[in-house]
């Protein structure tokens, strides 16, 4: 029997150092929500990194153009309505009567600052290098142009969180611009922040705590969301944050970790949500650092070493279903036919073909409270790999610290997880596989170093081809050269699982692409 009384007690002890939980509310006439993340947003600047702690932060905080539904359709948000004019140009309406957290009100030109910025972003552009001039119709109009026909332009306006281009616009105390986007550091931006969306951040102590308090002025008066008031404590250990919300100090915690499943799924206070991933947990092998990594026969050797179904079904508790491909099932470049290579006999096989039968040493990163049980998981690789006489020497980080590692390409192997950011299968090599391009931003995620040109070409094809069975061909090709050639060691897509108190209606708010819709949560009188 799971004791209430006791854990609550325990969680002093298990917070100790940290920061303390958020007390209740005390004013009843305020709804407030008391989350609980594994971890908060590294900064209050939505280009300064693409990740799914600023995403969620931008719903939060700002609306996109379009936004996805539950079942993956297209929702008007700061666009009303838009129409295909020709080949290469879409048109879109703005709402009128939009204003930012500053008072400014929401025209075309924060829509064509916006972007502009986005592509200066070293993490955005190379989703938006496909569009080549976005214009100020009027004030309430803007089109995207692109050079040739590209058959996801809504698809890209998901991530166009217009920004209060006249806030950003100027210079800091320091003499810097404002709109300056800074990795891993301080600027304006990461520090101030002016969206149009139903919160607005009162309070920012990275690692510690955020508060956010609702928009008076939210423009969107059909939401049904009735919380006021959200306070963010990020909780990195799995086992405090589930204590956490079981004992009643905070309403909703996200992820709920494969062992507390059926404990948080049988508590009659609280009200569980799991659905299927799309995010691929993968690891880089760096070949600029790592001569060996140059060989398809050693990288192919790493593939057949580790145990991904092993790792999904004792580490993951069969939450999540192991992976051989980029794609998960139903994106456009899932191969059907690749399988799962686990055999360590002919993993031995390939070391000794490859002349690396005695092995060799390696470095290997990963972060230890981003992904569900990622240290586990990088231990466990670790392990497997000592059975091809490869000695890894291996060091975890929390996120924050990671990601800056990760930029640095500080290790031989790194591990890294991707949702697409477009809900295709194109995303993924963009990101993660192409070969490094600074100047467009392809490959910004490729920490292995891994280059095809002509896979880069052919997926630049197929980001053209207006065909969609033709397309899908394409990007399954892609998908099978990647396999053949052992591009990187893919393990699992990652399920999703959410938790809160029962009388938080969460289930309405929750996607796929994990970016909870807080503007429209209900909060119910217990």
């Amino acid at each position: 029997m799971f004791n209430k009384t006791l854990m609550a007690a325990t969680i002093g002890a298990l917070m100790a150092g940290t920061a303390a939980l958020p007390a209740a509310a005390q004013d009843d006439d305020i709804n407030t929500l008391r989350m609980a993340y594994d971890a908060d947003p590294v900064s209050l600047d939505i280009h300064e990194q693409l990740s799914g702690g600023i995403l969620q932060l931008s719903h939060m905080t700002f609306d996109p153009l379009v936004r996805w539904t539950q079942d993956l359709e297209f929702e008007p948000r700061l666009a009303s309505d838009w129409e295909q004019v020709d080949d290469t140009t879409l048109r879109m309406t703005l709402r009128e009567g939009v204003s930012f957290h500053s008072g400014n009100t929401l025209t075309a030109e924060d829509v064509v600052w916006t972007v502009d910025r986005l592509k200066r972003s070293s993490d955005f552009k190379a989703i938006f290098e496909p569009i080549d001039k976005v214009t100020a119709v009027d004030e309430q109009t803007v089109e995207f142009q692109t050079e040739k026909p590209y058959p996801l332009l809504l698809n890209l306006a998901t991530y166009i969180f217009p920004m209060d281009s006249e806030f950003y616009t100027g210079t800091d105390d320091d003499g810097d611009p404002k709109d300056e986007i800074v990795k891993n550091g301080n600027s304006y931006a990461s520090k101030h922040l002016s969206g149009t969306g139903p919160f607005t951040v009162t309070e920012h102590q990275p690692g510690n705590r955020m508060e956010f308090e609702r928009n008076p002025n939210y423009w969107d008066d059909d939401s049904p969301g009735n919380v006021d008031r959200i306070v963010l404590t990020p909780i990195s250990e799995n086992a405090t944050r589930v204590a956490a919300l079981l004992s009643g100090d905070v309403d909703f915690i996200a992820p709920v970790p494969p062992n507390d499943l059926e404990r948080v799924r049988e508590d009659e206070d609280a009200n569980l949500v799991t659905m299927s991933g799309t995010r691929i947990i993968l690891f880089h092998m760096n070949q600029e650092r790592v001569e060996a990594f140059q060989d398809p026969k050693v990288r192919k050797a790493f593939t057949y070493a580790i145990n991904q179904e092993g790792i999904a079904d004792r580490l993951m508790k069969g939450f999540a279903t192991p992976a051989a491909q980029f794609s998960p099932e139903g994106y456009a470049g899932h191969v059907p036919d690749l399988e799962i290579r686990h055999d360590m006999e002919k993993a031995q096989e390939l070391m000794a073909e490859a002349g690396y039968e005695d092995g060799f040493e390696i470095t290997m990163m990963a972060p230890n409270n981003r992904y569900v049980n990622d240290a586990k998981i990088a231990q466990a690789v670790s392990a497997m790999l000592a059975r091809i006489n490869v000695d890894v020497d291996l060091k975890t980080l929390p996120k924050a610290q990671y990601w800056g590692e990760y930029d640095d390409r500080a290790a031989d192997m790194m591990m890294i997880g991707w949702h697409s950011d477009t809900e295709d299968s194109a995303n993924f090599h963009q990101y993660l596989t192409e070969c490094p391009d600074t100047e467009t931003g392809g490959g910004q995620y490729n920490a292995g170093n891994y280059c095809n040109p002509e896979l880069d070409e052919l997926v630049r094809e197929a980001n053209l081809e207006i065909d969609q069975e033709k397309r899908a061909e394409m990007l399954q090709e892609v998908e099978q050269t990647l396999y053949d050639e052992a591009a990187f060691v893919p393990l699992h897509w990652q399920d999703l699982a959410w938790a809160s108190a029962s009388h938080i209606e969460i289930e309405p708010i929750l996607n796929v692409m994990n970016f909870p819709y807080l503007g429209d949560l209900v909060i119910n009188d217990e």
